[in-house]
């Protein structure tokens, strides 16, 4: 009795097809899955990054004006901006070690604060910028009168931090029954704090904003950027505030020679 063979099968044109599409989809969702990993990690290491500039930002200001001393024409400068750029000038004591051995003369010092433009591989960053003056040029000018050219910026100023949209720094005193209010400036009375809002801009954002106009929150990317008021609510912008106390003391005279430190 002959056992009857069957011929070996292969597969169909169809099931061929119906197999290649099925291992596209599989593919482009992997594809998929793995961008939106990248992603997520882009923006986390973003988010990261605005986060350490922020408390480095913080902890240098707080440094600054706990170690304050009071001038006349010390600069609480407010924006009018709708991304405010505020300017902060102040004399504050610092360390030795803060300072060069040729700079320094005692402990008293200039700082300012202030945003500038730089241009960095073609693009513009908004920049939080830092002032120092070491002892001896801030005598010499308290000395001669000349206090407030402390606080002009220089070309040796540096970036203290990038991608900063908005600076404010306000000075505030308190009322009789110990609320919080806006200091009025005046020669005798200094503020008994700054309180303090920076907007930075994550990774993401940065690279969007290339040019002064979109950094004011102007142009194309006005949506993106979105204002001021409502910075909290926008992922791609870390918003810090803070109410830093300034310690001022009693209103530091013009002088022409220091008292130097022990």
């Amino acid at each position: 009795m002959t056992v009857p063979r069957h011929p070996a099968r292969g597969f169909t044109l169809i099931e061929l097809m119906v197999a290649m599409a099925i291992g596209t989809i599989v593919l482009l969702a992997a594809v998929a899955f793995l961008g939106r990993g990248g992603d997520e990690y882009e923006r986390i290491g973003g988010n990261v990054g605005a986060e350490r500039e922020a408390r480095a930002l913080v902890t240098q200001l707080t440094e600054d004006l706990r170690a304050a001393s009071f001038h006349p024409d010390c600069v609480f400068e407010k924006s009018a901006a709708a991304w405010p750029l505020d300017r902060l000038g102040i004399l504050s004591l610092q360390p030795a070690d803060a300072q060069s051995t040729a700079g320094q003369l005692a402990d008293l010092c200039a700082v300012q604060y202030y945003l500038k433009d730089l241009t960095i591989g073609g693009k513009t960053v908004r920049c939080l910028m830092r002032g120092f003056r070491e002892s001896r040029d801030t005598f010499a000018a308290l000395g001669s009168g000349e206090a407030a050219s402390l606080f002009t910026p220089a070309t040796r100023d540096e970036p203290l931090a990038f991608g900063v949209l908005s600076f404010e720094a306000r000075p505030q005193s308190r009322d009789e029954s110990g609320e919080w209010i806006a200091w009025t400036r005046n020669e005798t009375q200094a503020p008994e704090a700054v309180q303090v809002r920076l907007v930075l801009a994550r990774r993401e954002m940065v690279a969007k904003l290339t040019s002064p106009g979109a950094w004011d929150g102007g142009g194309n990317t006005s949506r993106l950027v979105g204002t001021s008021a409502n910075a909290a609510n926008n992922r791609n912008l870390e918003v810090v505030t803070a109410r830093l106390l300034f310690a001022g003391g009693t209103p530091l005279r013009q002088q022409a020679s220091p008292v130097p430190s022990p």
